[in-house]
């Protein structure tokens, strides 16, 4: 729908860089991964959606703010961009560091994507669900965005890795579940 009514005010002179991210990450956006995290914490077993050989696309707040401000340097360009990071690794691999950094003692459980999701579909009675709807149906795919069109045409590269920006977040839920201040301290890939 978004991209409709962009191309409706395109045609009124209105100039609209649109930005298609994947599951954005950064200071202040734990969202479900507090859920993911306090499994960790609490060395529950981790489910995963599917074999987790597959990879998971994050993006760092960081940088959808940099694309935004390329794009305005650049004149707002008419155009749609996927935000996502590069190289991201398969979701076994991201969880199982992300346990091992928290000296946790959960396992990962692979579990078949089709009854998973299904379940995931139930109305749930706390109107809190597990995940978002927007982001279980293709959490044991592929799904990775290209990004080379703002490099094309911004030159926006994305500087954040998801190992980081995932460690980085439970650096956050870990702090702020601690009553400590929190600091918005990424570190961009090398």
């Amino acid at each position: 729908k978004t991209e409709e009514l962009a191309v409706d005010w395109r045609k009124r002179g209105m100039n609209i860089s649109l930005f298609r991210p994947r599951l954005i990450i950064g200071p202040g956006r734990l969202g479900i991964l507090e859920k993911l995290f306090k499994l960790i914490d609490w060395n529950f077993p981790v489910p995963m959606i599917g074999s987790g050989k597959n990879p998971y696309q994050f993006i760092s707040v960081f940088d959808c703010a940099e694309a935004a401000r390329l794009a305005w340097k650049a004149g707002v360009p008419n155009e749609a961009y996927n935000l996502g990071s590069l190289n991201p690794p398969p979701v076994k691999k991201l969880l199982g560091d992300l346990i091992q950094y928290a000296g946790s003692k959960s396992l990962l459980i692979p579990a078949p994507g089709w009854p998973v999701k299904r379940t995931l579909d139930l109305p749930d009675p706390t109107t809190m669900p597990i995940m978002d709807p927007e982001q279980y149906p293709i959490a044991d795919e592929d799904c990775l965005l290209d990004v080379s069109k703002g490099k094309r045409d911004l030159g926006w590269v994305p500087q954040y890795r998801d190992e980081d920006m995932l460690i980085a977040a439970y650096k956050e839920y870990r702090a702020k579940k601690d009553g400590h201040a929190v600091h918005a301290a990424h570190v961009p890939a090398e």
